[in-house]
């Protein structure tokens, strides 16, 4: 017998205050426990590693690519990137995070030896920058899911900027100085003026939440939640309010992707998704958030540019039954394989992949190796060159990550 290499993958559930309380225990038929379950990580990040089942002592996937890493990941993607290169999440977003942007490879570097340097513990609320790498990510929706994405095109800004009347002192900015003059301005604003421009606007956006009238695609209902779930409420408004209104809201349906590349202002405001990263943790936040917001640092990283969103419906392979989700990254790419009673997939592995159950269940069988059963919730990996086959009795949607190895 052949020496295995497909084994069962248990992540990690984080516990982030915006996180809802009954989707990712129930996919993983685990207990609630009364705190919100935010994400779940399926992969090799030091902070919270998947654990494998690879004989009578369980390892993390951080040690076993360590241990073995081209036997893991396979050569290509070793020398290229020395780690496994990226991280699986599956996210339930309740309350809307933080407004964020990811920084580029070569200046995570920069700024993870800087803050090294400076002997900023990594843990540190004010610390930047958690590790050396880029944080580019995909996300496909599993339910209706709503986002902010990048600045508005510069027509639809102009239109806000004149629209909303506590506005109209900023149009003047963004037409002599553009996305970064406007955008400095509110996030060097002191909080009193921010405070003073924003009340009368945050007044009536919080009274029409409470009471019903905003649909979901209006600025207004998002900023009007904001500041109703706010606990200081319309006493210290939030700077990430003017975002709302200067971002790209996006509606994305289930099965459909939206890619988020460096520099991109965005943050997550509602549903549940597949998400698939680079392996990273590293955020700049820009409001809509308790945590630390470096200003200087988020201009510096943020591209001020207007963003016409686009989404993602995948390709079909596989004689239809896998969808696969191209992105710019090098570092990942997610496909999502759905199979009938009677379908078989066949494939070989290029480098680490990693497969979740999100619908149904499946039998994986390794070539010439033993056949693993998995229910919903349930996930497995297999190393680098591992020939395997899928089949289903009852029907299965499985979300898998990879590398795209063709492209490194």
């Amino acid at each position: 017998m052949s020496e295995k290499k497909l084994f069962r993958l248990e992540g990690k559930v984080q516990h982030y205050a915006w996180g809802g309380y009954h989707y990712i225990p129930a996919l993983l038929g685990i207990p609630e426990n009364g705190k919100p379950s935010a994400e779940y990580w399926m992969g090799a990040h030091q902070s919270a590693p998947a654990v494998i089942a690879t004989g009578t002592q369980p390892s993390t996937l951080d040690q076993l690519v360590k241990a073995e890493p081209e036997h893991v990941l396979g050569p290509k993607v070793w020398k290229r990137f020395g780690e496994l290169p990226y991280l699986l999440k599956i996210l339930d977003v309740k309350d809307m995070l933080s407004i964020q942007v990811h920084p580029t490879k070569a200046e995570a570097e920069k700024g993870f030896a800087r803050e090294n340097e400076a002997g900023i513990p990594l843990n540190a609320p004010h610390r930047n920058y958690k590790d050396a790498n880029h944080k580019p990510e995909i996300m496909v929706a599993l339910s209706e899911f709503w986002l902010l994405h990048g600045f508005l095109p510069e027509d639809k800004l102009r239109k806000v900027l004149q629209n909303v009347k506590e506005f109209a002192s900023l149009a003047p900015i963004f037409e002599k100085e553009g996305y970064f003059g406007l955008y400095k301005a509110v996030m060097e604003m002191p909080q009193s003026e921010v405070n003073t421009m924003l009340r009368p606007l945050a007044e009536v956006v919080s009274e029409a939440y409470k009471n019903g009238r905003l649909a979901k695609s209006d600025p207004a209902f998002w900023a009007g939640r904001a500041i109703v779930n706010d606990p200081q409420g319309l006493e210290n408004l939030d700077r990430g309010i003017f975002s709302i209104y200067f971002f790209n809201i996006m509606e994305v349906h289930p099965g459909q992707a939206v890619f988020q590349d460096a520099g991109i202002p965005h943050a997550y405001l509602e549903g549940q998704n597949v998400e698939l990263m680079a392996n990273s943790d590293n955020v700049l936040r820009g409001g809509l958030t308790p945590k630390h917001i470096d200003v200087p640092e988020l201009l510096k990283h943020t591209r001020f540019e207007p963003v016409h969103p686009k989404i993602l419906s995948g390709e079909s392979v596989a004689g239809g039954l896998e969808t696969i989700y191209h992105s710019p990254a090098p570092d990942f790419v997610v496909s999502r394989i759905a199979m009938q009673n009677g379908q078989r997939y066949e494939h070989t592995s290029e480098a680490t992949e990693i497969m979740l159950v999100m619908e149904g269940a499946a039998e994986i069988t390794e070539a010439g190796g033993e056949t693993i059963s998995l229910q919903k919730g349930q996930a497995v990996v297999t190393y680098y060159h591992t020939s395997y086959s899928i089949t289903s009795k009852a029907g299965v949607v499985i979300f898998k990550a990879s590398v795209p190895v063709e492209s490194i």
